[in-house]
């Protein structure tokens, strides 16, 4: 346990109606919490009711990703002062049914799915998005439900007596609120929250499964398992990713090194700035002591603009430091979890192979995406192609370096054989610094290619997915409208 922050306000958006939405994505460190007894919050045995819409894909078995009544302070006061729900991969009383996530109800020291705690009718929910409902009458009743926010009806997972453990009946509210946090302030689990209801009273299941209309009626879409925006993951030797120790918390002179890749995992999605520097999680990839020898350790550390915080990918998919002339490593050539990361001497091998996946999506005709084909495989020659936007595609990524390449997956858009002509199509490729690689913004939303004088183009202003890219005359058209973010 420790003191809550708060989540990035830009890290998940999916989308509701049609229209970009933000959700609160929930790591390990981050809650919110109402300390105090909140007005109109249910205590000492009140009936409540309380639901949310939660992803059913981004989710864990610690404690706790609650959303309801908790402590009127950040500790356990005893059995029956919660009433919170929650949606976890959490068994926490033997047997469950599958693996989950479930719908369960935290009255304090249990994550209850029935009377006793199991309930093996529970089958759980793990679709994008889940309705989590939780009514307690506070004195005998308690009741379950659950469904797919995006569509159908609840269904009832328990509706029956509260816990019949010692001192849930009646039930002993304190009136705080919590959200992504456990009672005494367990904040080591995640998830992601996008909207949520505390109402006094016992609600009927009438009004519940209106709500339950309502939100499907909304139209909710989107990934919610993975965190979006401008960052990308760093991929390093043995297809590790760059992760900073200590799961999300990233506090100053955190480690930094490689770990199994995590989609979920906040602190393997990078940002590549404009100034040549790394963050994650507030903070920037930094050479310990602004260093500059052979196995001088990287860290996180503030941002603060020092030589010790530029990294420039190469065209050999190494990341170079600029004022110590050395690159980012794994000290001989190792790949197992937690081998802490150091800059040496640029030698080419696979040792310091880390490629940037990060920056940000290039708006393109019919409200496409720039994408590579293949699903950020991204070879040597890969087709650079229309397709529908979608915030976890690494390959949907750019980043728009100084030098006026835009580079994905660690190769740059090229035109094919460094051509000039009119209808020479693009690609991926090595970035060599050739002027095929050179794309330049212009204020009607133009990408221009200074070597041949043409735009990029969309063939006849097709906006179908997988339409293959090519230079033309500029022209103004909405066929070669490609807008960096």
């Amino acid at each position: 346990m420790g003191a809550d922050r708060g989540a990035d306000a830009g890290e998940i958006a999916v989308t509701a109606g049609g229209h970009k939405v933000y959700g609160i994505w929930i790591s390990p460190g981050v809650g919110y919490r109402y300390t105090g007894v909140a007005s109109g919050v249910a205590v000492n045995g009140q009936p409540e009711g309380a639901y949310m819409v939660a992803s059913g894909t981004h989710v864990g078995s610690d404690c706790c990703f609650d959303y309801g009544n908790a402590e009127s302070t950040p500790a356990d006061t005893g059995n029956g002062h919660m009433d919170a729900v929650s949606i976890a991969t959490t068994c926490y009383f033997a047997p469950c049914t599958g693996s989950g996530p479930w719908v369960e109800a935290d009255l304090e020291n249990g994550m209850f799915q029935g009377d006793n705690g199991s309930n093996t009718a529970n089958r759980g929910n793990n679709s994008p998005f889940v309705t989590a409902v939780l009514k307690n009458d506070g004195q005998t009743k308690y009741a379950l439900k659950g469904g797919n926010s995006q569509t159908g009806a609840l269904t009832t997972w328990w509706d029956g007596g509260l816990p019949t453990r010692g001192g849930y009946k009646p039930m002993h509210q304190e009136g705080g609120i919590i959200l992504g946090t456990g009672g005494d302030n367990s904040n080591w689990n995640r998830g992601t929250f996008f909207e949520g209801v505390m109402v006094a009273g016992y609600p009927s299941d009438a009004a519940e499964n209106a709500v339950q209309a309502n939100i499907v009626s909304v139209g909710y879409a989107g990934r919610t398992d993975v965190p979006n925006g401008p960052q990308g993951t760093v991929t390093g030797p043995g297809g590790k990713c760059v992760d900073v120790a200590a799961d999300d918390t990233g506090v100053n002179g955190a480690a930094v090194q490689l770990w199994d890749c995590q989609t979920w995992a906040e602190d393997q999605h990078w940002q590549h700035n404009a100034d040549g520097s790394l963050s994650t999680i507030g903070r920037c990839l930094d050479i310990e002591g602004n260093g500059t020898a052979n196995g001088a350790k990287v860290e996180l550390w503030d941002c603060n603009g020092v030589g010790g915080q530029k990294w420039v990918q190469q065209a050999d998919g190494s990341l170079r430091n600029p004022q110590s002339g050395r690159c980012l490593d794994s000290p001989s050539g190792a790949t197992a979890n937690g081998t802490r990361l150091q800059i040496w001497d640029c030698n080419g091998t696979a040792a310091q192979k880390f490629s940037v996946n990060g920056g940000a999506p290039v708006a393109a005709p019919g409200g496409k995406c720039l994408d590579v084909a293949a699903d950020d495989s991204g070879g040597n020659g890969s087709a650079v192609q229309l397709w529908d936007c979608q915030s976890y595609a690494v390959d949907q990524h750019w980043y728009h370096n100084a030098d006026g390449s835009l580079r994905s997956l660690g190769r740059c858009l090229d035109i094919n054989g460094n051509g000039t002509a009119n209808g020479t199509q693009v690609e991926l490729w090595d970035c060599n610094g050739a002027g095929g690689q050179n794309w330049q913004q212009r204020t009607d939303g133009s990408l221009f290619n200074p070597q041949s004088g043409r735009c990029l183009d969309s063939p006849d202003g097709a906006t179908a997915n997988g339409t293959r890219l090519r230079i033309w005359d500029c022209n103004g058209s909405a066929a070669q409208r490609f807008t960096l973010s």
